[in-house]
């Protein structure tokens, strides 16, 4: 009996690899619609990349419609089978710039959001350094959750990660970066900013709506929250501040990030001396990964600035 043979071509071009990398964001993002901010272009495009691919390889992938997004059996092999080309790609390069004695190359960089007002300013001053020794190297910044960015690492597709510290990962490396400081916070909109909070029992703290992170969290952190009433979520600290500063919800937010909205009077601390909690950042890498040069010489500079809180 004759077998129809798989389409793709014996030499792999840069449009295969594009296809494939759509493909993976799609899955991940679990449909099309969530892929369209991930890979930042419409829904359409998507949908006739994944068809092309689809023909290319002889079978569907994966069924979308109406009852949602799943995948088909051999569309899971070809995911596997993606990571692991992908993967393969990424140690190349890796390898590449182990071999190479000058700093050429990328750095692919995982960080978590709005951490850029941190006063400390280590992770910036360490990207100028490693680009005052390498003009060359290409820096690849991806602002992404804390759980893509560890999975970031372990693949290969992230040389380095910014994560705050929840959990150790056996396959990662942890260098302490910073602490940072977050504080409960209401806007001038909401009516805890003209009262005296000084007597603010938990009780009556209860009463208000809340906007709580929709990502993990440490123990110390999730009993802060506990008092609170969960009226709202967000996924990033960015929303939280969004939902803060409409004067209908309080929450929690790290005190450089709210700083600009203080000294603007649009923000006001709730008993800061007691509704807080400090978050642990550290900067993350693969152990065991083969030697990069790039990857190395932003490590040594990140570990060179200094870790006091006056810095500017």
């Amino acid at each position: 009996m004759s077998r129809t043979e798989n389409l793709l071509p014996r030499q792999l071009g840069d449009a295969h690899i594009r296809l494939l990398r759509i493909y993976k964001a799609v899955v991940e993002s679990g449909g099309f619609s969530a892929a369209e901010v991930e890979l930042n272009i419409s829904r359409p495009a998507i949908s006739l990349a994944i068809s092309e691919l689809e023909s290319l390889l002889n079978m569907r992938l994966c069924n979308r419609g109406r009852a949602g997004f799943a995948l088909t059996e051999q569309g899971e092999e070809v995911y596997d089978a993606t990571l692991q080309l992908l993967g393969g790609l990424e140690n190349f390069r890796a390898r590449i710039n182990a071999i190479n004695t000058e700093l050429k190359g990328e750095l692919n960089i995982g960080i978590t959001d709005n951490m850029v007002t941190v006063p400390q300013m280590r992770i910036t001053r360490a990207l100028a350094a490693l680009k005052a020794r390498g003009p060359e190297v290409v820096i690849n910044i991806r602002m992404i959750p804390p759980k893509d960015i560890e999975s970031g690492i372990l693949d290969g597709q992230l040389l380095v990660g910014v994560v705050s510290e929840q959990r150790s990962l056996p396959g990662l490396n942890y260098f302490p970066l910073y602490d940072e400081q977050s504080v409960l916070y209401c806007s001038n909109e909401h009516p805890l900013f003209d009262r005296d909070n000084s007597g603010l029992s938990d009780s009556e703290l209860s009463q208000y709506d809340a906007v709580l992170p929709a990502f993990p969290q440490s123990a110390e952190i999730k009993q802060q929250q506990a008092l609170l009433k969960a009226s709202a979520s967000s996924t990033d600290r960015e929303g939280i501040a969004f939902l803060i500063l409409s004067g209908s919800f309080i929450g929690f937010l790290p005190t450089h990030y709210a700083k600009q909205w203080l000294r603007e009077g649009r923000l006001k601390a709730i008993q800061p001396e007691k509704r807080s909690f400090t978050t642990h950042y550290t900067a993350i890498t693969r152990k065991g990964a083969r030697n990069n040069l790039i990857r190395d010489a932003f490590m040594e500079e990140l570990e060179k600035q200094p870790k006091s809180s006056s810095q500017t």
